[in-house]
């Protein structure tokens, strides 16, 4: 193994810890629901809504931002003690937006007659799903193995690269930032081939037409930095369009796979294609399988950059390990 300090191995273990901590206690939460008594329950509200969600974002000020994501709005009522109640929660795992709208539609239309499992102690605590989706720990399983292969082998291969390089260039203390840029230039490339894998499929996608909502740019501050200055002000791009698909509703942002990225100058992001209007008609091309994934755009305008940049780690790498 690498000699690396523990912390290095805690930093890159703490996201997967962090997974496994949040299926430990939803799979708590699923165990003690299986006790829950049922009781009849209609479906009165079955439509889809937009819903803004708060997102966790380190790299602004704020420290969060929000997102319109798509979700299936399914409201039903029961009966408890004689009290009549309602709730809107399906599943006891969470719902994080964006997946299987069409088909929590579905399952619950209004009128529907349905089994409500709720809470003994809190009625108004239902659901009607009370398992986990099935293979959720296969792939918890599947998830962990990988994660631990990359870490670990990522580190080791890394390591003997390293050693492997010391001995054959002029200088063998460069054998670190040779092997490092070289890696990051590898990175870069397999983003760019992704994006482009993306696109290609894209294109395939059936074509709706949509209205744009919004276009504009984002405004806010970056994270502090370490000395505590305040962050730099930051533009992103923001399109956000209304689409409809198998006569579901739907609502997207970003026009293009590359068009979420941010700048310190608002002039780059308006040079590459800032051309949408307010209250336009728009091509939408739509994943069917997955209908809140869509695009305006299935290509990838800024793809080259990416190109551009692992071309610059390789030289870099070359010229370092070339002249020493």
């Amino acid at each position: 193994m690498p000699d690396l300090p523990w912390f290095v191995y805690a930093m890159l273990l703490a996201p997967l810890g962090l997974i496994l901590f949040a299926a430990a206690y939803k799979a708590l939460q699923v165990r003690a629901a299986r006790e829950w008594p049922s009781t009849p329950g209609k479906v009165v509200i079955s439509a889809a809504e937009v819903r803004d969600i708060k997102v966790l974002d380190s790299e602004r000020e704020s420290g969060h931002r929000f997102e319109q994501r798509n979700f299936a709005n399914i409201v039903y009522e029961y009966s408890v003690s004689g009290q009549t109640l309602s709730n809107n929660r399906v599943s006891i795992g969470e719902d994080l937006g964006n997946f299987q709208v069409a088909e929590t539609l579905a399952r619950y239309s209004v009128g529907a007659a349905v089994t409500v499992y709720y809470n003994p102690r809190h009625p108004r605590e239902a659901v009607l799903e009370r398992d986990l989706p099935q293979g959720l720990r296969g792939c918890l399983g599947i998830a962990t193995a990988i994660a631990l292969v990359a870490v670990f082998g990522s580190a080791i291969g890394l390591h003997r690269i390293s050693e492997f390089f010391s001995t054959r260039l002029a200088n063998p203390q460069m054998s670190v930032p040779v092997v490092a840029l070289a890696a990051f230039g590898l990175v870069a490339a397999l983003f760019a081939l992704v994006l482009r894998r993306q696109a290609a499929l894209a294109r395939k996608w059936p074509v709706v037409m949509g209205i744009i909502k919004l276009s504009g740019l984002e405004e806010y501050r970056a994270a502090p930095s370490q000395g505590g200055s305040r962050g730099a002000r930051m533009y992103e791009r923001q399109v956000c369009y209304s689409y409809r698909f198998n006569n579901i509703g739907y609502r997207n942002v970003h026009a293009s796979f590359s068009s979420n990225s941010t700048t310190t100058s608002p002039w780059v992001l308006r040079l590459f294609g800032m051309d949408y209007q307010d209250g336009a008609s728009v091509k939408v091309w739509v994943n069917p399988d997955n209908p809140s994934d869509a695009t305006l755009d299935p290509g990838v305008p800024l793809g080259w950059l990416l190109w551009l940049v692992a071309a610059a780690l390789w030289l870099g790498a070359y010229l370092i390990a070339t002249a020493g």
